[in-house]
């Protein structure tokens, strides 16, 4: 029984783990197709969603059964209650990749982003899939020295959202109101989305230490209001 036991936590890990990857796999399909103009590219980013909705799901049964059959306490408790948690931050990562690609299907056969700013977002695609595949390895490590690491990452995506922001309210943004709309969505987007690896990453330290920040939940708790 103790052998189902542990396998039912690895199998928890090892689901938050896919998931990263399956979010990471969407931002970067959302980001070229985003730069490209390729329509076919996002409505697979689109269609591919449902995957992370049912890996979450999956996993969140998982749990409930580990804590209805087997009781866990103390950090095999956290492991359980932090996961299902942790499945929500990524399936909404999944979302805001699948919001990128809505975007960029939305002005097909142009492209939603300026060609000065191709660059930036180019960039902010790096730093998407740079730091949600650092979370995946925070999750499988429990590494708390990486985990509180991520919050440099997240540093950089704020930084470049922040040069997006500047360039559409500058006196001399000469794209119109719809450009500027698309700029200031998709910039919040991707600025979520490294929030909720952060997010990730905190409970990766709380699972390990039991030290939790209410600072943290309530950043975590205006990141999920703004992806509503």
């Amino acid at each position: 029984m103790r052998k189902v036991y542990h396998e039912a936590l690895d199998e928890i890990a090892e689901g938050l783990v896919e998931m990263t990857h399956l979010a990471a796999s969407a931002m970067t399909r959302a980001t070229t197709a985003l730069l490209d103009a390729d329509v076919q590219l996002a409505d697979s980013v689109i269609a591919a969603d449902a995957e992370i909705d049912a890996r979450r799901e999956a996993l969140d049964l998982k749990a409930f059964d580990v804590i209805a059959l087997q009781q866990p306490v103390a950090t095999d408790l956290r492991i359980v209650v932090t996961g299902m948690r942790m499945s929500s931050d990524i399936e909404r990562m999944g979302d805001l990749a699948r919001h990128v690609a809505k975007v960029a299907r939305l002005r097909y056969p142009d492209s939603a982003v300026p060609a000065e700013l191709r660059g930036t977002f180019r960039e902010m695609g790096q730093v998407a899939e740079r730091i949600v595949e650092k979370a995946g390895s925070v999750i499988a490590a429990r590494d708390v020295d990486a985990a509180r690491e991520l919050a440099r990452d997240d540093d950089a995506m704020d930084e470049l959202h922040r040069q997006l922001f500047a360039r559409v309210t500058s006196a001399d943004w000469p794209h119109g109101t719809e450009a500027a709309v698309d700029i200031t969505l998709l910039g919040r987007y991707y600025e979520r989305f490294a929030d909720h690896a952060v997010s990730i990453a905190e409970r990766v330290v709380w699972i390990v230490t039991g030290e939790w920040s209410p600072e943290s939940e309530s950043d975590h708790e205006d990141a999920e209001d703004a992806d509503r």
